[in-house]
């Protein structure tokens, strides 16, 4: 059986489901973080959360709006993941644009953050058609381009959402050669020590069939999900998107775009039975 069979099989309910132990290629846990990051967060700067109105972003305070559940469970299911194996770093892509992958990255990232103690981080590298920053509504630089080119420090480039557990890093400066940029051996040890202050490391990446940097990303991540948008998304594409993958650390399919009525109506009913004010 192909790859894409093999990946289209592990979907069940738009969520992703995880590959035999054999064919996951992980990496040992990594140690303490180094001093660059030991105060990274108390230096960090706090912004509120105000998303972008027309940007679907999940919201603690309303936590049975859709599509919430969804995101907890592709959340339950990764967490499950982690608890076996040293998963913590997730290349978020998709075959062609405009299939969803900036919408599944910022929405699971939050749902991430809305565990206790689960500090998440949501990195832009989407250097070509960066989004992360208009969703959240906050400035596109300083980012992590400015970084990799030694113009800010760290601290600078990361953004903690007040009162929660997520922080996010914009992408930056537009640059003429994004993938010259992400060869940079600071972008290995970049993405190698996150992992020691996050529970959790989101990268947000540009499709898969129009440029490579999701690729070379994924090859410095533990694990990558795929977004496919129902109705939209081809077989041919899929394939294709999954053969061009350096190493097999894809963790499985996310379906994005499903009938709104047809998947949430047992939810909505039954939140609003178990919220129905008693009778007086």
């Amino acid at each position: 059986m192909s790859r894409v069979h093999d990946a289209l099989r592990r979907m069940e309910g738009g969520t992703a489901q995880p590959p035999p132990a054999s064919e996951v290629q992980v990496r040992p846990p990594l140690p303490a973080p180094p001093r660059e990051l030991h105060d990274l967060l108390a230096k960090a700067e706090v912004i509120p959360f105000t998303p972008s109105p027309d940007a679907s972003l999940l919201d603690a305070s309303h936590p049975n709006e859709t599509p919430g559940e969804e995101f907890r469970s592709l959340r339950t299911r990764l967490n499950h993941m982690q608890s076996l194996q040293p998963i913590q770093s997730l290349v978020i892509t998709s075959a062609s644009p405009a299939e969803g992958k900036s919408f599944t990255a910022a929405n699971l990232a939050l749902a991430q953050s809305h565990l206790e103690n689960n500090l998440t981080l949501l990195a832009d590298f989407d250097f070509r058609r960066p989004v992360v920053h208009s969703l959240f509504q906050v400035p596109r630089s300083p980012g992590i381009t400015d970084y990799l080119r030694g113009k800010v420090e760290l601290h600078e480039i990361v953004k903690r959402i007040e009162g929660s557990n997520l922080c996010i890093m914009p992408a930056g400066e537009a640059v003429l050669n994004p993938l010259e940029l992400l060869n940079l051996p600071e972008v290995k040890g970049l993405i190698d020590r996150l992992p020691t202050v996050f529970n959790w490391v989101i990268l947000d990446t540009p499709p898969l069939l129009f440029a490579a940097d999701a690729n070379l990303l994924s090859t410095l991540s533990h694990g990558l999900l795929l977004v496919v948008r129902m109705g939209v998304t081809t077989i041919d594409s899929v394939t294709r998107a999954i053969s061009s993958l350096c190493q097999n650390n894809m963790l499985g399919v996310v379906v994005n775009g499903a009938d709104k009525g047809e998947l949430y109506s047992k939810y909505t009913y039954y939140h609003s039975y178990y919220y129905a004010k008693p009778e007086e």
